[in-house]
């Protein structure tokens, strides 16, 4: 290979980046924000850790909504729910996603929901979601599985409920819970293979779509780079493996089966669909078994770590469980309504631990003006979800684990409004999501008691990533009566 022939793609590069600072046309001011520098904007402002807390700073500085730029690219940062609100307003003008290169086109996550940008195809997804899990009453006939699968979680904590533990024994119920409803497949132990595949795919994807992890998501044309010259591609070359493998490998092992699914169900009349149709039920399914299972596992690790650092709520809940159900049975989906403090531990627990702090970014499909302020075409819209939830304005001590938010008069705002994304990229899975959190919660409480170790008290930090997890913490997880070991004997 000619040393002309690495080195074109390479002066196309910084040939874009000078046209896209020298001719780059002011359409108008952006929002306030960090004044940055001379050719590179705000490059050395942007944090590289817990981004969540130094956009919190910038919007206590400039507002519920910011903006910078990096290297002639617009950011628009959303910190307030009223911002949100109004970017809500403008229907599908900041509906699509913003073209990320590395997670998109190398890995493949642009064919699944989560990046695919708003069109024609999108709208069928979401449809495909609706359709078959988009209310309580039409994912009622996926509410057995789960709670079968919550079923054998409490057998498995019960056999071994040492703190290291707890995190995997997640991990496997809200994988089995995912593959169970989507393929229909029943995870034996030859099956945990399915459970990693859903775990690497997300720690891939965690990992492309870290903000500024790779410059080919600034730069779209450093895909033109040799990977001779670009490492990152031969990273990029594993993960679209394991996306492919996600995607295929359970569809194979699940077609033809009996059991009613969300495969099952978009593959009634098969010999009509074309080509096209199997391909968008492939990649339909799998943005729900993709997505669904490491958000569900983080919130309810979290679950774990409030009840250590909150006994009283604990302590509440379990009063209310025992005085509507008793030891007769374990608490079933139905109780939800009977169980107002519980169901008000999985809202808390949703607004404490922002298992997405940043959500999954959009872009502005068009020039659109908010808050007075011109948000230019192409935009980053990144909404800050962990602060709204942190608000003190809104939740009063916002640090605290305080489910009463819910109940007394006036009720502090719902927080399942804001964690669950926004406009036309809310959450589609967010009812079985809920309906999950809670058949463990309430299961959980019914037979444990989660204590404190010895040792300093544990402390509640988001993890780095898309996707949170709380720091590994240490707890003592016990039986809370003989009667509650048998009532998990009997399921």
């Amino acid at each position: 290979m000619s040393s002309t022939t690495i080195l074109a793609p390479i002066a196309g590069v910084l040939s874009l980046i000078l046209i896209q600072q020298l001719f780059r046309k002011q359409r108008g001011r952006l929002p306030p924000g960090p004044s940055g520098l001379p050719f590179m904007g705000n490059v050395l402002d942007m944090p590289s850790v817990t981004e969540w807390l130094t956009f919190a700073e910038w919007g206590a500085k400039w507002g519920g909504i910011c903006s910078v730029t990096l290297l002639g690219q617009p950011i628009v940062i959303l910190n307030s729910v009223s911002a949100m609100e109004e970017m809500d307003t403008k229907g599908a003008a900041f509906s699509t996603r913003p073209r990320l290169p590395m997670a998109g086109e190398l890995v493949g996550y642009d064919q699944t929901l989560v990046l695919l940008p708003y069109g024609p195809k999108f709208r069928i997804f979401r449809r495909s979601f609706a359709k078959l899990i988009g209310t309580p009453a039409v994912l009622g006939q996926f509410i057995p599985a789960v709670e079968n699968e919550t079923h054998l979680f409490l057998k498995r904590l019960l056999l071994n409920p040492n703190a290291e533990a707890i995190s995997a024994h997640l991990r496997r119920l809200t994988g089995a819970i995912i593959l169970r409803i989507t393929y229909g497949i029943d995870v034996q132990e030859e099956q945990e293979s399915f459970v990693t595949l859903i775990e690497k795919a997300n720690d891939n994807f965690n990992a492309a779509t870290a903000p500024g992890a790779f410059l080919v998501d600034v730069f779209p044309a450093m895909l033109h780079i040799p990977e001779i010259l670009a490492p990152w591609k031969r990273t990029a070359r594993i993960w679209a493996r394991a996306t492919k493998n996600m995607v295929e490998a359970p569809y194979l092992f699940a077609a033809g089966t009996a059991p009613i699914s969300f495969v099952s169900r978009l593959l009634e009349n098969e010999e009509k669909l074309s080509e096209e149709d199997i391909h968008d039920v492939k990649y339909t399914a799998s943005s729900l078994y993709g997505g669904g299972a490491d958000t569900t596992a983080a919130s309810l690790y979290a679950f774990f770590l409030a009840m250590v650092l909150f006994p009283d709520v604990q302590r509440k809940a379990q009063e209310e469980i025992d005085s509507i159900i008793g030891g007769a049975r374990l608490p079933q989906s139905t109780d939800r309504e009977q169980l107002p403090y519980v169901a008000a531990v999985v809202t808390e627990l949703l607004r404490w631990h922002s298992v997405a702090p940043l959500g999954v970014p959009h872009a502005a499909l068009e020039d659109a003006i908010l808050n007075d302020h011109l948000i230019p075409k192409g935009s980053i819209i990144i909404a800050n979800l962990w602060n709204m939830l942190h608000d003190a304005q809104t939740y009063p001590d916002p640090a605290s684990f305080r489910p009463e938010r819910y109940l007394t008069t006036p009720k502090q705002r719902d927080p399942r409004t804001i964690c669950f994304g926004f406009g036309r990229r809310i959450c589609p899975g967010r009812e079985l999501a809920e309906a999950s959190v809670f058949l463990c919660v309430a299961t959980t409480l019914a037979t444990f008691d989660i204590e404190r170790a010895a040792g300093p008290l544990p402390v509640h930090e988001n993890l780095q990533g898309t996707i949170s997890h709380p720091k590994p913490f240490d707890c003592v997880v016990k039986p809370r009566s003989e009667r509650a070991v048998e009532l998990i004997g009997e399921v």
